[in-house]
C-alpha cells in the first residue's frame, strides 16, 4: 500500500480527527476575521460588516465541526461530505465578496483571501475524496 493510501485509511479509521481540523481551521478563520483582520483593517481593506459576516459563518462551521467531531459515530461520511460543500460554498462566497469589495481591498487583503480560499479549498476536496472512499 503507497504512502497516500495509507494516509487515508488511517483518516478513515479515525474520522473524528478530521472533523477536529476542520473545526480548528474553522476557529483559526473566526480569530483572524473576526479580531486580527477587524484590527488591521486599514492594512487589508476589506470593510468590518464583511469581515463580521464571514467570521460568523466560520464560527457557524467550527461548531458543526466540532460538534461533528465528539458526537458522530455513524454515517460520519454524510457530515463530512457536508461540511466539505460547505467550505466550498464559503469559498465561493469569499470570492464573490472579494470581487465586490476589490476597490477597498489592499495587496494583502487580495493575499489573505486568496491564501484562505486556497487551503479551505484544498481541505473540502480532501474531505470529499475522503468521505467517497471505501478502504475497507
Amino acid at each position: 500500500m503507497d504512502k497516500i493510501s495509507l494516509f487515508f485509511k488511517r483518516m478513515t479509521l479515525n474520522p473524528k480527527l478530521i472533523f477536529l481540523i476542520d473545526g480548528l481551521g474553522a476557529l483559526l478563520s473566526t480569530f483572524l476575521l473576526g479580531f486580527v483582520l477587524i484590527e488591521l483593517q486599514n492594512l487589508f481593506g476589506m470593510p468590518a460588516e464583511v469581515l463580521h459576516f464571514l467570521a460568523t459563518i466560520a464560527s457557524i462551521f467550527a461548531l458543526y465541526s466540532f460538534i461533528c467531531a465528539f458526537c458522530i459515530n455513524k454515517d460520519w461520511r454524510f457530515f463530512l461530505k457536508i461540511i466539505a460543500i460547505f467550505n466550498l460554498s464559503y469559498c465561493i462566497l469569499t470570492f464573490f465578496l472579494v470581487y465586490a469589495n476589490q476597490i477597498f481591498l489592499t495587496n494583502l487583503g487580495v493575499i489573505y483571501f486568496s491564501i484562505e480560499i486556497i487551503i479551505i479549498t484544498i481541505l473540502a476536496l480532501f474531505e470529499i475524496k475522503l468521505a467517497s472512499l471505501d478502504l475497507s
